[in-house]
């Protein structure tokens, strides 16, 4: 599991744990089981597949079990890999948000070495997460504080949950060595040369993430208290006040940009409300990176279909 540095308009993406970048990813969400595989050796994408799936196939959760129709997600896996014709090789899981919590940790001095970090992040966060934290998994990185000292990105995740998507991946013949939220995989679509604030409704979360030049000055990811299909312009703005509002105090600056991305063809609306309220321009992620020329014309389909998670990972790949 991992977490980068975004800050895609300067491509300085930074692996603190070397990740590497497979030729193949795929993201399970509730609706889809969609997979992307690139050229050997090279950037140019060579297919895609999206395979749906029935409500309640996969219920996202840090906590319980995810695959609540193990046999239909895994068809759906086996599909989609078929259709790329993929055989036995390593691939990127980009998984539902709830899955892995996020955390921007600030402290005076940071360790250096694995060894001495990963006890120290799972000692300040055991009271953050419901489970043991014998049984997480932890991934971290540096980023520049707003003032001294160290901010650490960290990700946690229940290691029994992981490993659910892992023997997913491994059933359809694959190799599993990456695993990211795919809200963090979709942030390279985000120009941060300002503050932009980033809001993502898939299934039934939202997911809001602020970025500027290069850090993440905060994440939150909560469940949505109305049906999605109901979502109203005030309803999404009460969920994305509290990190706004956080980030106003934290970092003395106002949002500069907002971006949307899961809403489909409502996004305008939102974004006019949004707009108005905030006072900053506001708009689809995908059209925005589209019209910014950040992606790229062979990325298309993938645009098309509203896959910015992997869309997001392309860019990385070509950074």
């Amino acid at each position: 599991m991992g977490i980068y540095r975004s800050g895609v308009v300067r491509r300085i993406t930074n692996w603190l744990d070397a990740i590497p970048h497979p030729v193949l990813a795929c993201e399970i969400a509730p609706a889809y089981v969609a997979a992307v595989r690139w050229k050997h050796g090279g950037k140019e994408l060579e297919g895609f597949a999206v395979e749906p799936l029935p409500p309640g196939a996969v219920v996202p959760s840090a906590v319980e079990s995810n695959l609540a129709d193990p046999t239909v997600v895994r068809s759906a896996m086996q599909k989609a890999i078929g259709r790329l014709e993929a055989g036995a090789q390593e691939v990127a899981l980009l998984l539902p948000d709830p899955v892995i919590r996020v955390f921007i940790l600030h402290f005076d001095s940071f360790p250096r070495s694995r060894e001495e970090a990963i006890p120290m992040l799972r000692w300040k966060l055991k009271k953050s997460v419901p489970f043991e934290s014998e049984e997480t998994l932890v991934s971290h990185m540096r980023q520049s504080p707003k003032d001294d000292g160290v901010d650490i990105v960290t990700s946690l995740a229940r290691l029994r949950i992981i490993r659910e998507y892992e023997l997913l991946a491994q059933g359809a013949g694959l190799i599993p060595t990456v695993v990211l939220s795919s809200t963090l995989a979709a942030l390279p679509l985000v120009d941060d040369q300002q503050a932009t604030l980033v809001a993502r409704v898939v299934g039934s979360a939202l997911t809001t993430a602020i970025v500027r030049e290069g850090c993440i000055c905060g994440y939150r990811c909560t469940e949505l208290t109305s049906d999605p299909g109901g979502l109203t312009p005030k309803n999404l703005l009460d969920e994305i006040y509290p990190l706004t509002a956080y980030f106003q105090d934290s970092w003395e600056e106002e949002i500069r940009d907002v971006r949307l991305a899961g809403l489909g063809n409502r996004a305008d609306e939102f974004a006019r409300v949004i707009q108005t309220e905030l006072r900053c321009p506001a708009g689809p992620l995908l059209k925005s990176a589209m019209e910014a020329g950040r992606v790229p014309s062979e990325a298309r389909p993938l645009v098309d279909r509203q896959l910015e998670a992997l869309v997001g990972w392309m860019l990385n790949r070509t950074a």
